[in-house]
């Protein structure tokens, strides 16, 4: 029997961390002890209260049941008021939020919503990958890099934007405070991409699931926070860097009602919504914040993100990689000066993990990115092995 992969698979690109992997197997079999600084999972584990809260929530049988595929209400509700308190923002929880099985999944069904094969979308480069091909490619869409330069503090530059030949651009994704550079947005900044998106007829899929990770007094906003924002976008969230929940898969989508309406017809034929037990927890989780403000647990967890990447930057620079100590995220975007994967490679040696930045896009080779995700004294260990060989 002959099987072939569908054509819009084989326009993925190749998995060049297949290599990497296999280094790391190997390593790991020969009892290597590796530190990780390499996913973006946290290690720091869920306030008490959420756990207790999904031990209650499992063990009601009411709660395992099909949920709805737009959500429940009471979830929809809930993230309504979260984003009236923390953003300012008015939500209509019946037409504008819609419940997601983590953002991830959210961000590649918009596209096969609204996105016709040979249609192009405006994509980030350095980005996470499920953009270009989770959401564009397995749409039979064209991704069209949007470079993101440190000389623009790696943002999208608006005014080169506007010299392009936006024929059949349908959509947009952009990602505040970014993943992998750290970079984050202003209402200044976010104005212009708005104005950018009316102009020209463009979904915003604003993908801010890292807005509570900030520090030194900085707050990310929401794209919906800004005139005409909700016209052109639909910003995506979730749980899971927030309340430390990345494997119980709870987000949600909110903004324009007509392009949430579209997500949610596509949703409808290939999932039932998360699991009820999930969205009652999650309810918890948005209500725990009072008057837009993050509850102690959150928090902490931040103060300790903020001392581990001012360790790491601080170790990173004394080895001789270029960085910043950014205003957002947990992660650390160094300039490596060579090709990235065999940088992280040589890493390896040593037993540090990191993710090299050819990995994000071929706007992010000769960089790479450092997370924050061990503990101060693996991360102070790992720069001192790093020094043995950098």
């Amino acid at each position: 029997m002959r099987i072939e992969f569908a054509e819009r698979v084989k326009k993925l690109p190749p998995y060049i961390f297949a290599e990497l992997e296999k280094t790391i197997s190997e390593k790991k079999r020969q009892g290597v002890d590796l530190i990780s600084l390499s996913i973006g999972d946290p290690d720091i584990p869920p306030p008490k209260f959420i756990l207790e809260a999904l031990a209650e929530e499992a063990s009601d049988p009411n709660n395992h049941n099909y949920s709805f595929s737009q959500g429940e209400p009471e979830f929809k509700e809930a993230v309504a008021d979260w984003y009236k308190g923390r953003f300012g923002v008015d939500l209509d929880p019946q037409r504008e939020v819609i419940a997601l099985i983590g953002s991830k999944e959210g961000l590649a069904n918009i596209a096969r919503a609204f996105i016709n094969p040979g249609d192009r979308v405006l994509v980030p480069n350095p980005a996470y990958p499920v953009y270009a091909n989770g959401a564009v490619t397995l749409s039979e869409g064209i991704p069209v890099a949007m470079p993101l330069l440190e000389e623009n503090d790696f943002k999208p530059n608006i005014e080169s934007l506007m010299e392009m030949d936006l024929k059949n651009v349908k959509m947009m994704f952009l990602n505040y405070p970014n993943n992998p550079t750290g970079s984050v947005m202003d209402r200044k900044s976010l104005k212009q991409v708005v104005d950018f998106a009316l102009e020209n007829n463009i979904i915003v899929c604003y993908d801010n699931a890292y807005s509570e990770i900030t520090f030194n007094g900085y707050k990310a906003p929401s794209i919906l926070e800004v005139d005409g924002g909700k016209e052109v976008a639909v910003e995506f969230h979730s749980c899971s860097k927030t309340f430390s929940m990345t494997g119980d898969r709870i987000g949600f989508a909110v903004g324009n009602r007509e392009v949430i309406k579209g997500l949610l017809k596509v949703k409808a034929q290939v999932d039932s919504g998360p699991p009820k037990y999930i969205q009652k927890v999650a309810v918890r989780a948005l209500r725990s914040y009072v008057n837009g403000e993050p509850p102690l647990h959150v928090r902490k967890t931040v103060a300790t993100y903020h001392e581990r990447i001012k360790e790491l930057t601080e170790g990173l620079k004394h080895i001789g990689l270029e960085c910043k100590k950014p205003l957002a995220t947990f992660y650390v975007w160094a300039k490596c000066r060579e090709d990235s994967l065999k940088f992280v490679q040589r890493l390896l040696e040593v037993g540090v993990v990191a993710t090299p930045g050819v990995g994000f896009g071929e706007y992010g080779e000769g960089y790479v990115r450092f997370s924050a995700t061990q503990p101060l004294d693996r991360i102070k260990e790992a720069c001192e092995r790093m020094e043995k060989i950098l």
